[in-house]
């Protein structure tokens, strides 16, 4: 009986170790996913899509049956390398400069951001400012997703700068996610954009309303880049009156009441904004609101 329960419990154990040595060669092998597109066998073609460079297939989520973890842990390795990607298009395509945030860091002794803005963005009379949403964008892509299952052209900002820059306008491209660093284990919040919020206050205050030349600014915002302007526009009312002529929000959830403006700045701000949202109606069908101190949606 004695050497029963000693089999058993060398079998428990041998099974322990096999369980966490397999978790700590998942996690292992997690963090060594390759750090090239071409090293996952993907590539860019002409037209901006993610294909395979042998099959030319797009994009596979489900490489390994049943193993969820295994091929999320992949989409986000390929994603990190989407956002440097995109990075670099916004210099080589885009032809914007990197501009580093805080203005006045002293990067040796603490963490920095940045943004990216065209060669006329403090001088040209017109400018735009482009606003992504939530979560792992950043500056330059409008989704992740879009990007790697349908295009560069769907997923980026790319078009959009091009088409300000063709209109005569200056750009900024706002960076609102990337919000701290890690340093020892120990994350360390970016001075001046802890928070997506903080991040637009920043730019408004320390570039746009005091280095910008420009009287006519339209802003682009998506989802969560809506209660971003909205918070801009409450924190600088009178800057946003007098020098901002529109803004385009896309399925922005914001809320022009519960983020605390002004009776008399929701009206303005509802004579120069319009919300377009997901809808299987026509594009810019009007929808009808429930809330009559909104901006305008329409589809």
């Amino acid at each position: 009986m004695v050497d029963d329960i000693e089999s058993t419990s060398t079998e428990v154990n041998s099974n322990q170790d096999e369980e966490e040595n397999s978790v700590m060669s998942k996690i292992i092998y997690y963090d060594e996913f390759p750090k090239t597109f071409e090293e996952f066998g993907y590539k860019f073609n002409e037209f901006g899509q993610l294909q395979h460079i042998t099959t030319g297939e797009s994009f596979v989520f489900d490489v390994r049956k049943d193993d969820h973890v295994y091929n999320q842990k992949r989409y986000e390795a390929i994603g990190e390398l989407v956002t440097d990607y995109v990075y670099n298009l916004l210099i080589e395509e885009g032809n914007l400069r990197k501009m580093t945030l805080p203005i006045d860091a002293n990067e040796d002794r603490e963490p920095t951001t940045f943004i990216f803005h065209s060669d006329d963005a403090f001088t040209n009379d017109k400018l735009v400012v482009l606003i992504h949403g939530s979560g792992v964008v950043r500056a330059g892509q409008w989704s992740r997703r879009l990007i790697i299952n349908d295009s560069l052209n769907s997923g980026t900002q790319l078009p959009f700068i091009k088409r300000a820059k063709g209109l005569g306008y200056g750009v900024i491209v706002l960076n609102t996610n990337d919000n701290s660093r890690e340093y020892s284990r120990n994350i360390v919040k970016i001075r001046g954009s802890e928070s997506p919020e903080n991040h637009g206050n920043y730019v408004w205050r320390n570039l746009i309303l005091t280095k910008a030349a420009a009287k006519h600014i339209a802003i682009v915002a998506h989802s969560y880049g809506g209660i971003v302007a909205v918070n801009m526009c409450k924190t600088f009312p009178e800057s946003f009156r007098e020098r901002v002529i529109a803004i385009a929000f896309t399925d922005s959830p914001h809320s022009l009441v519960a983020q605390g403006l002004s009776p008399s700045l929701i009206e303005w701000l509802r004579t120069v904004s319009r919300n377009w949202v997901s809808s299987h109606k026509p594009l810019d069908t009007p929808l009808i609101l429930s809330d009559a101190h909104e901006v305008e949606c329409y589809s």
